[in-house]
């Protein structure tokens, strides 16, 4: 051949090369892009997806407290045996509350710094001295919380010897079992509301039925951290100042504490049982009473105490713990028990002294520990006095009512 044929052939096969080069760059740019499009449509597809999610389920709910999140299986025999609600998954307990999936995602998150807070927090003075602080729910957050003491917590029966916060049972009925004995011995249990945590109230609600998943949300809306509230670069924060736990103020704390003290009631019957004594329980306020050759053992008695508090997760407030003989007053969740029931001599000669006086000065001027409502507070002390003793009780309000 020609060396222009040469030319001609090398210029073709050059030119067949370079198109082979440019359809195999085009073919690659095709595929590149058609994977930018396939991931693109995943990414939408799964922002889609966590949208849903998110809109309709609930995964996590903070570091800490998120790990049953996803163990939907609830003992729904159990469950109707006691006569409540199923509920297995966040969507349930949202669909029950009337609110969405991410409201309640809000109301339940646990985080350890917050620019919001669920809580109004406040204190006041305790009797003893010292100060208690108090949470009182928002609206959102009371609405859930009264509707799972309604709904769940009130329904399963109490303890015989359980009268704090219970329908139908009150300081009187606590105190009455304890009436003219050798020995009344009353103990406390410390920091009782904050002993009460998280993981424990979480395992309150697994035990009646409710599924992992459910039983976290339900917990994380009955339980809070105490919080405190900071300035981090111009941001206002409340700050976890410990564990979550029942706060104080909230309508399903005391259902909650009740709950959790249980097992430990179960096992202080048995021991007052084995041992003679008579047993009852109001809130934290403990107390065991004996006649007989049994009222001398206190010792034991409050040995085997301290072990099974301590065995419960409790401890006794050492403080607080006192054993009252007949030849001084004995008194019950500030009932007098020494031979009937009764209030303490010093409170109804308060109230005397309270009426007397208010006759010339007028009853705003009796208010030395500055009552909100002092009228109503002074009309709640003398029906408390009528409830143990009418008479007194009678004279108290004729004694009042001649103010007005």
């Amino acid at each position: 051949p020609s060396r222009q044929a040469i030319q001609a052939k090398q210029q073709a096969e050059a030119q067949a090369a370079e198109q082979a080069l440019a359809d195999d760059d085009a073919a690659r740019a095709a595929a590149r892009e058609a994977r930018k499009a396939a991931a693109a449509a995943r990414r939408e597809q799964r922002a889609a997806a966590i949208a849903e999610r998110r809109r309709t389920d609930i995964v996590f709910l903070g570091r800490g407290v998120s790990g049953g999140l996803a163990d939907r299986r609830a003992n729904v025999e159990r469950l109707t045996a006691f006569g409540l609600p199923v509920l297995a998954s966040p969507a349930d307990i949202a669909r029950v509350l009337g609110i969405s999936v991410p409201r309640l995602r809000w109301l339940a998150f646990h985080s350890e710094a917050s620019s919001v807070s669920h809580y109004i927090r406040f204190t006041i003075a305790k009797k003893s001295g010292g100060i208690r602080e108090l949470a009182a729910p928002h609206r959102d957050m009371a609405a859930a919380q009264q509707w799972i003491l309604t709904n769940i917590l009130n329904v399963p029966p109490v303890r015989d010897c359980a009268h704090g916060f219970v329908r139908g049972r009150n300081v009187m009925t606590n105190a009455v079992p304890h009436v003219r004995r050798d020995a009344v011995v009353n103990a406390d249990l410390k920091d009782f509301f904050p002993t009460v945590t998280f993981p424990r109230v979480k395992g309150i609600f697994e035990s009646l039925g409710y599924s992992p998943a459910a039983a976290t949300v339900l917990a994380l809306l009955c339980t809070d951290s105490p919080r405190r509230l900071v300035e981090y670069e111009g941001e206002k924060l409340h700050t976890a100042a410990g564990p979550r736990a029942l706060p104080q103020g909230a309508c399903t704390s005391p259902a909650l504490s009740n709950m959790a003290a249980r097992k430990l009631d179960a096992r202080l019957e048995g021991l007052a049982r084995a041992t003679g004594w008579t047993y009852t329980r109001y809130a934290d306020d403990l107390t065991f009473s004996a006649n007989g050759e049994t009222a001398s053992r206190c010792g034991g008695l409050l040995q085997a105490l301290r072990r099974l508090c301590a065995e419960e997760g409790f401890t006794v407030n050492e403080k607080k713990t006192r054993v009252q003989r007949p030849n001084s007053q004995q008194s019950v969740t500030g009932v007098v028990v020494n031979q009937r029931p009764n209030v303490p001599r010093t409170l109804r000669r308060r109230l005397r002294a309270i009426l007397h006086q208010a006759r010339t000065t007028g009853l705003a001027a009796q208010n030395t520990e500055n009552h909100p409502n002092f009228p109503m507070w002074l009309r709640g002390m003398i029906a408390w006095v009528s409830s143990t003793n009418p008479d007194e009780g009678r004279r108290l309000l004729e004694a009042f009512k001649d103010l007005k």
